[in-house]
């Protein structure tokens, strides 16, 4: 029974996903100290993509048919999921100024204020999680 419920869905993503936000908060931070840093790319944090990959596995070519197992004695065709780690990424795409630094100040606090929502929005969800596992545990209890 705590084998299932440490290994649930919950415990599972929304801790690795807080990290993700984490590391996502000091990249952020390191792109705004870094504004007028001549040759200066900024990074990002990639992590969304990788854990939908992890969870619905890769996405089918259009056209193309999923592949099915008919019977539970056949081979597995889906290798064993590794788990989706933030994985930081500098980015290359853009340069806007001309001291070649492509740090935007107004997109980068936008996303500032878009990952601290979702940060809260994940602190609060395996918050409630939690205590709802401390009222199961507890209800008997005087």
């Amino acid at each position: 029974m705590l084998d299932q419920i440490m290994h649930s869905t919950n415990f599972n993503y929304l801790p690795r996903a807080m990290t993700a936000s984490s590391m996502r908060q000091e990249v952020i931070a390191n792109n705004l100290a870094n504004v007028n840093t001549p040759n200066y790319r900024k990074k990002n944090v990639e992590f969304e993509d990788l854990l939908a990959r992890e969870i619905y596995g890769e996405k089918q070519p259009e056209g193309k048919l999923p592949i099915v197992r008919t019977h539970n004695k056949h081979l597995p065709f889906k290798p064993v999921a590794v788990h989706a780690a933030p994985n930081v990424v500098e980015d290359n795409t853009t340069i806007m100024r001309v001291d070649n630094n492509n740090v935007d100040i107004d997109m980068e606090m936008a996303t500032l204020a878009k990952n601290q929502i979702y940060y809260n929005a994940l602190a609060n969800q395996l918050g409630g999680y939690v205590q709802k596992l401390r009222n199961a545990i507890t209800s008997g209890q005087s």
